[in-house]
């Protein structure tokens, strides 16, 4: 998946969870430019991603994500390892 397709998966998972089409993120958006984006619902969202995708997040990871370009660097990176492994 391109940084591109995993962009469009988040807004896609962040519309449906937080019931708001109007949501687009891009690589520096963070979680306190999404309104009703708290820390519940980041959870929420990262079990959702995981899920959808088939990866898994260490908390660490999941504890240190600040922008969405993060959580999509890592995003690639474990499905890279998916693929090659």
């Amino acid at each position: 998946m391109t940084d591109q397709e995993i962009l469009d998966e988040f807004t896609n998972l962040l519309r449906d969870l937080l019931a708001d089409d109007s949501i687009v993120l891009g690589k520096e958006t963070k979680r306190s430019d999404v309104a009703n984006w708290d820390s519940f619902q980041y959870v929420n969202f990262i079990v959702a991603v995981e899920a959808r995708l088939g990866i898994k997040f260490r908390v660490s990871d999941v504890e240190s994500f600040e922008t969405v370009g993060d959580i999509v660097t890592e995003t690639r990176s474990l499905l890279n390892q998916d693929t090659a492994g």
